[in-house]
């Protein structure tokens, strides 16, 4: 029994050998289920998918396509603009001197005529008494003129008197005829001396005018020492005080706005001035009176375009009665414009910017995409005007990818703010 021993611990290898065969062959089986199991279902679902792309490549693409409309008859314009007095000027002093009194300051609300500072000017005083004096003595100068000429023509008459007497002399033969021609030549002496006179009495005539004249100009001067008001207005500015010297015609005392109407002025675009109505209608509203409208009316166009800007300067008149509104102020004027030819509105999303041109793609009665060259008026965000290029009623397509070019067949679908967008993104 002892010789068997050795050959059972002999045979211990060879099964452990059987078993790790056994184990792997196994493990290699499960390992070929795992494998079928998996690849062979994954390899279907790739070739599926792969013919449904192959189906969806060459079936027609499906684009959104929403109709082009006429943008409304009526639309209201909003511009910026800046209020502004219908009349603001300055006052200046026209008479120079001193002020010596000051009645209204900035703020007050003064009437037209009505006293708003007073001037003291002894030198333009001075010249009124001068000029009175002066014209005193042209009139001086005038009446002893007329006695001059008075005296020559005494003088004439006595003259041709004697002259006639003394022809009649001469003819008989009493007197010389040296005689005669000297009583002649006295007589046209004398009347010489009456057209001298006469041209003296004119030179002093015109010189009382002129003193006259002089001396109403100096009164009028001594009128402007009460400054007044020019119109009904508000004072926005004072530039002087009691007692401070005054040159004429060069110091700005005050600066006067009349309020009760007041003025905008606004830059309207090329495109929208051709609907411009002098008195057409204009609502008028400011940030720090929120909820309040205020009703204007177009009081002036420019009816020229500014080369730089492409806009037309247009005025717009507000009744101010209870001076609500103040000058200075930022506000917006909406205008309700009446258009004759409306543009097109399309979507923000149906237009392709390219290098060359911005276009529009539509889809015609038989499904073939083409592209429209055409020119963008003006943007709301998410519609813009089409100006030219399109007409209204034709099927435009939103947001058109890249699949979507000249020529192809496309499936069009209406769009709507549910729809869902194709792939691919705008163009640009």
């Amino acid at each position: 029994m002892e010789p068997s021993q050795p050959l059972s611990e002999a045979s211990k290898p060879r099964n452990s050998a059987r078993v790790v065969a056994i184990i792997a062959g196994l493990l290699l089986c499960l390992f070929a289920v795992v494998f079928l199991v998996g690849y062979l279902p994954r390899r279907q679902r790739s070739r599926e998918i792969v013919q449904a792309a192959q189906r969806q490549s060459d079936a027609n693409p499906v684009v959104l396509v929403a109709t082009a409309r006429l943008a409304p008859r009526v639309t209201d314009l909003v511009l910026p603009g800046n209020i502004q007095p219908i009349t603001e000027v300055p006052v200046l002093a026209r008479a120079g001197g001193y002020l010596i009194k000051r009645y209204v300051d900035i703020g007050d609300r003064v009437t037209a005529g009505q006293l708003l500072a007073e001037i003291d000017a002894p030198e333009l005083d001075q010249q009124v008494r001068q000029a009175q004096a002066s014209l005193q003595q042209t009139r001086a100068a005038l009446a002893q003129a007329r006695a001059n000429l008075s005296q020559a023509q005494a003088n004439a008459g006595l003259a041709k008197v004697t002259a006639e007497r003394n022809s009649t002399l001469v003819n008989r033969g009493v007197l010389s005829k040296q005689e005669g021609d000297q009583s002649t030549a006295t007589y046209n002496a004398q009347l010489a001396a009456v057209d001298a006179g006469a041209a003296n009495v004119s030179a002093a005539q015109q010189n009382v005018g002129a003193a006259e004249a002089e001396l109403r100009r100096l009164t009028e001067m001594q009128g402007f020492k009460s400054v007044r008001a020019p119109f009904t207005g508000i004072i926005t500015l004072r530039n002087t005080d009691t007692g401070a010297l005054i040159n004429s015609a060069s110091t700005l005392l005050f600066r006067i706005a009349q309020t009760g109407m007041l003025r905008i002025f606004i830059n309207v675009p090329q495109s929208n001035y051709t609907d411009l109505r002098v008195g057409g209608p204009a609502q008028i509203d400011v940030q720090e009176l929120p909820g309040r409208k205020f009703v204007g009316k177009i009081s002036r166009v420019s009816g020229s375009l500014d080369t730089s800007t492409r806009t037309m300067l247009c005025e717009i008149a507000i009744p101010n009665p209870k001076n609500i509104l103040v000058p200075g102020m930022y506000a917006r004027v909406q205008l309700s414009i009446a258009r004759s030819h409306p543009p097109v509105v399309v979507s923000g999303e149906a237009v392709v910017i390219h290098a060359a041109a911005t276009s529009v793609a539509i889809v015609d009665s038989n499904q073939t995409v083409h592209f429209r060259p055409v020119q963008i008026g003006r943007d709301y965000g998410r519609e813009v005007e089409v100006t030219s290029g399109l007409n209204a009623g034709e099927q435009v397509i939103i947001n058109p990818s890249d699949a979507v070019r000249e020529g192809v067949k496309v499936k069009a679908s209406p769009y709507n703010e549910n729809s869902r967008r194709p792939a691919g993104g705008p163009r640009t």
